[in-house]
Order: structure tokens, then C-alpha cells, then sequence
């Protein structure tokens, strides 16, 4: 076949199968160049979920009338003009593509007007690359972008397309995205005439998040604040207990751009992994701010992946910024949280709904509402209970509780849980987790501190206190190695023989020595002694497909972990189990100077806290 120049529409529209997936990817692209303009309010108007109408305007600089034509043609921006400004780039958009895309598979009409200009300028198109005279027209200051029919001459595209709801929910998290990006901007959304979003420009980021992921988020999280070797990392981390089946409520900004990237969710899924429940995914808001040269954002078309110069060390730093705000958190604090559901019943049926505002019955430490409710005001005050009070007095007095062996609850000796200093009593002079009162079915500790009731699991949070113990001994001993009685011959591809070379050192500290044997063989000689028993060639397979793929691998400390975790379950107490109330007491002091002690390794929650509202409405006292 004869070799041909494609025509200017046909570039255009395969340039849009690169850019232009759906709706949202319209509306993505168009709320950037909003943003990059300077708009401080940004309307999105859609109808049928963006199929047959997207319309966004913004109050940002605005476009010349000569300039229009120009920003309809392809590779037409404003934003770069050589090398240098692209491999430090500062704004979100920047190939000059979006505009003319989007006009070749759609009909668009651009309007704009300039602060000092007497009126407006619009140009309309429809589906070709030809384009009208630009017209005058009434608008303030600002852009507004109207995308009709979009796919209308593009059938095959125009399958693809969802029913209206799917559409919607996309364009919706497009804007939410954004708006988490950006909260001292005002965004509002209208789907077929009527508005679904409406957030008003924040002064305080809090706000903007409060506004997006809700009150019980920003109540439950953790600040992030932390800066190292020229990388920022800001932002709230959602409590394990608010894991979600799905990740769609987390927000991971580079420089002010949502992005996706294997190392930044490797790093997040790691600082997790020991607080989450199997399959859950964690919540969270985070920015992370380097120099615009370490980081490269021309390596996708729609922009939403980025490359790092050096990945492993903001890997590294992500992970230990979020492990370290997970790890920090004690009963007591604002992010300990616990929630679940108060359920009971009353006579006749079950409990009445709570009044508004009090939908929150168990909560965390630290998270309770503001005084007691109406009957149990009186109440505040610890549990007359004789031997209640000789462990209260003892605490405040002599330390005797606190010193307790620790082997006085434990299956054989647990040793010094404390990784930091006690966190210290609350204000009233008692222990955030208070004293134990007694057990129930033998599996549970009850327990009174000043706000209210605690329960706790009581094989759950001697087992993660055993495996906190359990990895700072591994760690200290570092990992060691056995060699095998008969080495493995291992087949692999050609380039994981030659990583497994040439990652040598790396796969040594892990713990395994590897020997190539031919072009695709290894032979597997020693494997960490952890490990022994467990499937070690499909494990170093595993290694050498991370190391490939990212650089690096956390599969044999996982798989460390694993072990640990067994050993700490098979060695805590269990149900059925009587302690005295020196040991509960024992059990309390160890939680609350014990890492992640409001899950165990296996996320499920250790402790929990009904309030005395919460009691209150139990029982239906005060209406």
C-alpha cells in the first residue's frame, strides 16, 4: 500500500483514543486547564451523564480572541516553551492536546473573555477541523467549554460508553479528586438541572476533607507531617477500622496532581499491612511535594502516572512517614480509634435510632462525645468497686500494676511489650484504658476509664502485643540463614537468572544464595531459617518479579511476618482462659505502650469503647 499523510481531523481523533476514554476524561482535562488558568470557581454542568453534555466554567484569566484558533490546534500551549520547562513543570496541563481531541470527536464551542476587554469571543466546531469565525458573545471573565455529543461521529468509541449512572459516578470522582487538590477553590456539579455538589472555597484543607470523606474521617485520622531529604509528605491517614472493600477514597497528590503509581500504593500497602483486614483497603488524603526535576509527568498520556528519578528513596520515605504515624498511635489518642455500631435491644423491638449527631455509639478513646449524658453524669467517676480501686490507687501510687511479670497473663514469657514510654494517664489522673473489672465468657476483659466502658478481646491484643515483641527480636537478630540439605535447581527466564546475579547483595540480606547454573537455571543453596518448611522457590520467584518490576521486594518479610504472626497467635492466650485482675490490668498497661494496638495482625480490632451517651442510649436514659 502507498504510504500516505493522515489527514489533520484523523490525527486528531486517534490522538483522542489515547486521551479522551469517557466523560470524565473531559472533564479531567478541562478542570486542569480551569486550574491552570488561575480560576478560583469552577461549575460543571452535565446532562446524561456527560454523553450529551459536559459544560465547565471557570473565572480564570481567560483566552484572546486571536489565541482561540490556536488553542484548538494541536500542540498549542502556554505552559511550556523548551526542555527546561518540562522537566520541571509546575502546571497540570501541558501537551496541547486535550482541546483539539476533544473538539474532533464532539461538537465544542469555546467562549472566553479577558479582564480589560470590552465583551467575550466564542468559537463553536463540530466534529471537523475546520472551526467558524470566532463571534463576540456576553461572558465575564473567565472560559466556559461546552462539549456536546460526544463519540457522535465516532460509533465504535461511542459503544464503550456506559449506562448514564457509571458515567456520572466517574465524572463525580474526577471533580472530588480535583477539589481534594485544590480546597482553596470552589467547585459545584449539576447533573441533568440539578446540583449534586456544592463545595465552597477553604481556607483550611480540613475543611475541603471534612466536605469529601466526612466527619467521621477527619475525627478517626492521623496527621501526616513529615519532611526528609527534600521530600514533603502531608495529609491524614484513615484508622484501620475505617477500611473500605474498595479503594475509592484515596486521594495521593505529587506536586498538586492526582496520580496513580505502583510505588507510591507499594509503600502505602506495606505501612498497612499489619493493621488491615484481609482484602480491605485504608482511607486516606495525601500530598507529597519534591522537586519538580526528580519527577517525571510526561510519562502517560492522561498524565495520572508519573516516574521518579529515584523511586526507591521516595518509596522508602512514604513508608516509614506512614508507618511511623501508624505505629505512634496508643489508647488515648485521636486516631486510636475504634467504631462500631451500637446494637441492643428494648422491649418490644430494638433500640430507637439516635438522635442526630449521635449516630456513634462505641468509639475510640479520645473520640467521645463531650460530657456525660443526662443520667449518667453522676457516674463519671471510676467504680466504687473495692478491688477496682485498690488497682487505681496502686497505679497512683505504687507502680506495683504496672511492674506486674509479664508472664502473669501470658503462655510462656512475653517480655517488655513497651516500645516507648507509657503513654501516661488522662487528665483525671486514670490510664487510658482504665481498669479491669472482670471478664465475660472468658474472652472478653471489661474494663472502666473515665469516659466510659472498654472491651477487650483479650486473645487479640496479647497478640499483637507477642508479635510487636516477636518482630523487634527478628529485626535485631537480623535475618538469618540455613543452608539447605539439598540444594534446588530453580527455572527461570533468562532476565531473572541474570537479576539474580546481579541483585546478588540484595537477595543475600533477604536471606537466600543463589547460584546461576546455566542461562535459565538457578540453584537455590540457603534460605532464611524463618522460613524452613515454607514453598522458598516460588518466594524467590516472587522476589526476583518485584525486584524487575520496581526495584525491590517486600515478599520475604512478608512472608517473615506470616510466621511471626503464627507463632504470636499460637503463643497468646486464648478464649476460655480465667485471668485475675492483676493480669487484665497487666494486659491494659501492656495495649497501651504496645505499636498498632487497636488491631491485631490480623486487623481485626482489639479493644472498644461505649461512652456514656452511648449507655445512655442503650438504655434509652434522658428523652
Amino acid at each position: 500500500m502507498a504510504i500516505a499523510k493522515l489527514s489533520e481531523q484523523l490525527i486528531n481523533q486517534i490522538a483522542a483514543g489515547e486521551v479522551i476514554e469517557r466523560p470524565a476524561s473531559v472533564v479531567k482535562e478541562l478542570l486542569e486547564n480551569a486550574l491552570d488558568a488561575g480560576a478560583t470557581r469552577v461549575d460543571v454542568r452535565l446532562e446524561q451523564g456527560g454523553v450529551r453534555l459536559i459544560q465547565i466554567s471557570d473565572n480564570g484569566s481567560g483566552i484572546y480572541r486571536d489565541e482561540m484558533p490556536l488553542a484548538l490546534s494541536r500542540h498549542a500551549t502556554s505552559k511550556i516553551t523548551c526542555m527546561d520547562d518540562l522537566e520541571a513543570l509546575h502546571t497540570l496541563g501541558f501537551r496541547g492536546e486535550a482541546l483539539p481531541s476533544i473538539a474532533s470527536v464532539s461538537r465544542l464551542s469555546l467562549t472566553s473573555m479577558v479582564d480589560g476587554e470590552r465583551n467575550g469571543w466564542r468559537l463553536t466546531g463540530d466534529g471537523s477541523d475546520v472551526f467558524r469565525e470566532a463571534a463576540p458573545a456576553a461572558h465575564p471573565v473567565g472560559t466556559t467549554v461546552e462539549v456536546r455529543d460526544l463519540f457522535f461521529n465516532v460509533p465504535a468509541r461511542r459503544k464503550f460508553v456506559r449506562t448514564e449512572r457509571t458515567e456520572y459516578n466517574h465524572c463525580e470522582g474526577v471533580i472530588r479528586t480535583q477539589a481534594a487538590a485544590c480546597p482553596e477553590v470552589a467547585f459545584s456539579l449539576r447533573h441533568n438541572d440539578r446540583v449534586t455538589l456544592d463545595l465552597p472555597a477553604a481556607r483550611d484543607p480540613a475543611e475541603r476533607v471534612r466536605a469529601l470523606l466526612g466527619e467521621a474521617f477527619l475525627e478517626h485520622a492521623t496527621a501526616v507531617d513529615e519532611q526528609r531529604a527534600g521530600l514533603a509528605l502531608s495529609g491524614w491517614l484513615g484508622a484501620p477500622t475505617q477500611s473500605r472493600a474498595q479503594p475509592d477514597q484515596q486521594y495521593f497528590f505529587v506536586n498538586g496532581r492526582a496520580i496513580r503509581d505502583r510505588v507510591l500504593a507499594a509503600a502505602v500497602r506495606k505501612a498497612y499491612q499489619d493493621v488491615l483486614y484481609h482484602g480491605r483497603h485504608p482511607m486516606f488524603v495525601l500530598e507529597l511535594e519534591l522537586d519538580p526535576t526528580q519527577v517525571d509527568v510526561n510519562a502517560h498520556p492522561t498524565k495520572q502516572e508519573v516516574r521518579f528519578r529515584e523511586s526507591r528513596m521516595v518509596h522508602d520515605f512514604i513508608f516509614h512517614s506512614l508507618h511511623k504515624a501508624l505505629a505512634a498511635l496508643r489508647p488515648g489518642d485521636a486516631g486510636h480509634a475504634t467504631a462500631v455500631p451500637v446494637t441492643g435491644g428494648v422491649p418490644g423491638g430494638r433500640i430507637a435510632a439516635p438522635p442526630p449527631g449521635q449516630e456513634r455509639g462505641l468509639s475510640g478513646l479520645g473520640l467521645a462525645g463531650s460530657g456525660a449524658g443526662a443520667g449518667f453524669r453522676e457516674s463519671s467517676r471510676p467504680s466504687r468497686d473495692p478491688d477496682f480501686q485498690a488497682a487505681w490507687a496502686e497505679f497512683r501510687g505504687a507502680p506495683a500494676v504496672a511492674e506486674a511479670r509479664p508472664d502473669r497473663y501470658a503462655v510462656g514469657a512475653v517480655g517488655a511489650a513497651a516500645t516507648s514510654p507509657d503513654p501516661g494517664p488522662d487528665g483525671d489522673g486514670m490510664p487510658p484504658l482504665g481498669f479491669a473489672l472482670g471478664q465475660v465468657a472468658e474472652t472478653f476483659i471489661l474494663a472502666e476509664n473515665a469516659r466510659g466502658l472498654i472491651v477487650v478481646d483479650m486473645h487479640a491484643a496479647h497478640e499483637r502485643i507477642t508479635y510487636e515483641r516477636l518482630k523487634r527480636e527478628w529485626e535485631g537478630a537480623r535475618v538469618t540463614s540455613q543452608p539447605l540439605l539439598v540444594p534446588e535447581n530453580l527455572e527461570v527466564t533468562p532476565a531473572e537468572a541474570e537479576l539474580a546475579e546481579t541483585q546478588a547483595e540484595v537477595l543475600g540480606e533477604l536471606g537466600f544464595e543463589l547460584d546461576r547454573a546455566g542461562p535459565e537455571t538457578l540453584v537455590l543453596r540457603a534460605a532464611p531459617a524463618l522460613l524452613r518448611g515454607q514453598d522458598t522457590a516460588q518466594l524467590v520467584r516472587d522476589v526476583l518479579a518485584d525486584l524487575a518490576a520496581v526495584g525491590y521486594s517486600h515478599r520475604a518479610e512478608g512472608a517473615m511476618n506470616a510466621v511471626l504472626g503464627t507463632i504470636a497467635c499460637h503463643g497468646s492466650v486464648r478464649s476460655g482462659r480465667r485471668l485475675t485482675l492483676p493480669e487484665m490490668n497487666q494486659l491494659l498497661r501492656d495495649m497501651e505502650a504496645t505499636e498498632r494496638s487497636g488491631q491485631c495482625n490480623h486487623g481485626r480490632p482489639t479493644w472498644v469503647e461505649l461512652d456514656h451517651q452511648a449507655l445512655d442510649r442503650l438504655f434509652l436514659r434522658g428523652r
